[in-house]
C-alpha cells in the first residue's frame, strides 16, 4: 500500500497526514492518485496506466441482453455487415464499433426500431489515440427510456480524414456536442448545420485535447503570467 502526502516531510523523513491509497509508488513508497511516482509532472499525466481496448469482436454469447440487442439490429438494418466493423463487450458494456459515413443510420434504426427504442443521446465525446492510424474516435453513448438499456456506438477517423457523419438530424442534442468535439479534436461532422467553435475563440490554432497538444505554457493575459507545462510544476513531495 502506498501513500499520498499532504504536506513536506518532516525532520525524520515521514511525511504528515498521509492516505492509504494502494495504488503504485516510487522508491519512496510514493504515489499520486493516478499511480504516478511523485516527481516533476504533479498532475499525474505521466503515470496514467493505459488498458488497451479490444481490437477483435467479442464471442458470442455476449451474455444478457446484448445477444437479443444486436440480432434486433441486424434484423432492422440490412446493412449492418458492411457498416459495424465489430461487436465488443468489455466490462459489462456493450460498444458497437461503425464505420464512420454509417454513424447516423444506425443511430437512426436505434432510436426508431421498436426493438431498440434508444430515444436519448447521453452525450458524445472525442478521444485520441495517437498510436493508432485512425487516431481520433467519437464514442456516442445511447439511452433505452423504454427498456432501460444503455448502448454505446465508437467510430474513427484519421486526422487527415476527420470525417464523420453528423448524427444532428437524428438527435438534436448532439448540436453542441459535436461541436465541442469539433472544437476540442478537430473531428468535421458531416451534414453539421453549423460548425464551428464553441469553447475557443474562432482564430485559435490546433485542437487543445490532441495529445500531441501542448499541456502547458500559455501565455495568460494576466500580469504577464504563464501556465507552466505540468513537468515544471511545483512538487510537493
Amino acid at each position: 500500500m502506498t501513500e499520498i502526502p499532504t504536506g513536506g516531510p518532516t525532520p525524520d523523513g515521514n511525511t504528515p497526514g498521509a492516505v492509504d491509497t494502494g495504488v503504485g509508488a516510487d522508491s519512496r513508497g510514493v504515489s499520486d492518485m493516478f499511480g504516478a511516482a511523485f516527481g516533476g509532472d504533479t498532475s499525474g499525466f505521466g503515470g496514467l496506466v493505459r488498458r488497451k481496448a479490444p481490437d477483435l469482436s467479442t464471442p458470442r454469447p455476449y451474455g444478457g441482453w446484448f445477444d437479443e440487442a444486436v440480432d434486433a439490429l441486424a434484423e432492422a438494418y440490412p446493412a449492418f455487415s458492411d457498416s459495424i466493423v465489430r461487436v465488443v463487450v468489455d466490462r459489462g458494456e456493450l460498444t458497437l464499433h461503425v464505420l464512420p459515413a454509417k454513424v447516423a443510420e444506425v443511430a437512426k434504426v436505434l432510436r426508431d426500431d421498436e426493438n431498440q427504442r434508444f430515444e436519448l443521446l447521453s452525450n458524445l465525446n472525442g478521444v485520441d489515440y495517437p498510436a493508432q492510424q485512425e487516431r481520433l474516435h467519437v464514442v456516442y453513448n445511447l439511452t433505452s427510456l423504454t427498456y432501460r438499456r444503455r448502448l454505446r456506438l465508437e467510430t474513427a477517423v484519421t486526422v487527415e480524414d476527420p470525417h464523420i457523419a453528423s448524427i444532428t438530424p437524428v438527435y438534436p442534442t448532439a448540436d453542441f456536442h459535436e461541436r465541442e468535439t469539433w472544437d476540442m479534436f478537430g473531428v468535421i461532422f458531416d451534414g453539421h448545420p453549423g460548425l464551428t467553435r464553441i469553447l475557443m475563440p474562432d482564430d485559435w490554432n490546433g485542437h487543445p485535447q490532441r495529445k500531441d497538444y501542448p499541456l502547458g505554457g500559455v501565455p495568460v493575459e494576466y500580469k504577464g503570467a504563464q501556465i507552466p507545462p505540468p513537468d515544471e510544476r511545483r512538487t510537493y513531495a
